[in-house]
């Protein structure tokens, strides 16, 4: 290993970084949730998916500015160092590692999951090996192989949800709906049952701020990244809504047997058993996908770290000197599949949860610090600056608090680890953060 001064070289384009990004998100997530969202929402899971595209749009402007001022691969991290200082810094980026560390290890396990489904006769724990070690190979190789991988297998996913979406279509002109608006709003459907199915359907959306783990790795990134993360979100959004819609079509209401196998009950039922395996394929290669960007992302966010010196400079620091990849960051992450056999899957999506929305939080308040000690930003204005960040930072206090008991004292349990590691790194307060500037990102971009 090199702790090489070229560091990570820019390669990816704005079609790789939004590819990247919806990978992330899973475009199959919407037919996994849809049951739940839809009985939360009295039959109106479309209209939960768009309130929760609006108010995640709302956090995804902050992460946009703050990539455009500080095109780093830190992330939130990167933009609390830079804005508010290194211990704050710190703290979020020990945050955000709760979820990056962990969230590889729970794409894999749902990809599992579905493919012992499917294939019985393997258990769970050997396709979670399997998945991983793919994985892993695939990001040491390097972010041009895993950018390749990674678009082929999210086009798939895509195509097999609107493959799905055409045997819905093609089920309906056979069976016409009774109402096309029912599944935006009807009788039986309230403001309160709405933002609680939107507070569920937000969770889809974790990972579009990951792209922003990618800037330097990308070209332009101070233009390009801004982009991506505005455009996936309102894709990955639009695309959910969209397909609830029809799904809603097919099934109105939110009363089911099982919510938990909606996608599966509602593919037979518009294309019979063999149709219904091959849906089942576009969770499984979804989350594949998902899992190589996590796994990307997450070594980006502990390369950024061991670079700065808050974590282990030799271990987290350090990239091949020919792949340009931080390889032992990726084993770390990898190795991470072997909690996901003890670790119920509810319980670590809520823990995951909480790490995300807490660095959306304060990202959001680092958009408005920012503004107060800049306020002659070129383009800045009161209210893209302040007013919008401040309603972002409103609704993910919001979705904090809707976590389960369990979540908040893991969550509060990692933070107060955290607060000890800083004081151990300090000395007591007694030392500064370890700093590192780089000359590209020196300066805030204006």
């Amino acid at each position: 290993m090199s702790e090489t001064s070229a560091g990570l070289a820019p390669k990816l384009s704005l079609t790789s970084v939004v590819a990247f990004g919806l990978s992330y998100m899973a475009p199959s997530l919407v037919m996994v949730l849809f049951g739940v969202i839809a009985a939360e929402s009295a039959g109106t899971a479309p209209t939960a998916f768009l309130v929760a595209t609006g108010a995640m749009c709302l956090t995804a402007l902050s992460y946009a500015k703050m990539a455009r001022h500080f095109p780093v691969s830190g992330s939130a991290y990167g933009y609390a160092r830079n804005v508010l200082g290194g211990r704050a810094g710190f703290l979020v980026g020990w945050l955000v590692l709760l979820d990056y560390l962990f969230l590889p290890m729970v794409a894999w396990l749902v990809q599992s999951v579905y493919l012992n489904a499917q294939f019985p006769a393997i258990p769970v724990w050997a396709w979670m090996l399997l998945n991983a070690g793919l994985t892993t190979l695939v990001n040491i190789i390097g972010v041009s192989v895993a950018d390749r991988v990674n678009k082929l297998l999210t086009a798939l996913a895509v195509f097999l949800v609107l493959l799905f979406v055409a045997y819905c279509l093609i089920h309906l002109a056979g069976h016409e709906p009774q109402s096309y608006t029912a599944p935006l709003w009807n009788a039986d459907s309230g403001l309160v049952g709405v933002s609680a199915a939107a507070a569920v359907a937000a969770y889809s959306y974790l990972g579009f701020d990951a792209v922003t783990t990618l800037s330097e790795e990308t070209r332009d990134a101070h233009r390009t990244i801004p982009r991506a993360v505005v455009l996936v979100v309102a894709i990955g959004g639009l695309l959910f809504a969209a397909v609830a819609y029809i799904m809603q079509l097919v099934h109105p209401g939110g009363r089911f047997e099982n919510p938990d196998i909606i996608s599966y009950t509602m593919s037979m039922q518009v294309g019979g058993q063999t149709f219904a395996d091959w849906a089942n394929m576009a969770t499984i290669i979804g989350g594949f996908a998902s899992g190589l960007a996590v796994q990307l992302s997450s070594s980006r966010l502990l390369y950024s770290m061991g670079r700065d010196d808050v974590l282990p400079r030799r271990f987290f620091g350090a990239l091949h000197p020919r792949t340009q990849t931080p390889v032992l960051s990726l084993l770390l992450t990898g190795a991470m599949c072997l909690t996901g056999l003890d670790i119920g899957l509810q319980t670590a999506t809520s823990f995951i949860n909480f790490g995300a929305f807490s660095a959306f939080t304060m990202v959001n308040v680092c958009v408005v610090v920012f503004y107060l000690r800049n306020r002659d930003i070129s383009g800045g204005s009161l209210l893209g600056y302040v007013v919008v960040p401040a309603l972002g930072s409103c609704v993910t206090v919001y979705l904090i608090t809707q976590l389960s008991s369990d979540a908040l004292t893991i969550g509060l349990t990692w933070l107060a680890a955290g607060c000890a590691y800083l004081l151990w790194l300090t000395r007591g307060f007694q030392r500064p953060i370890p700093e590192l500037v780089l000359e590209d990102t020196a300066a805030p971009a204006r």
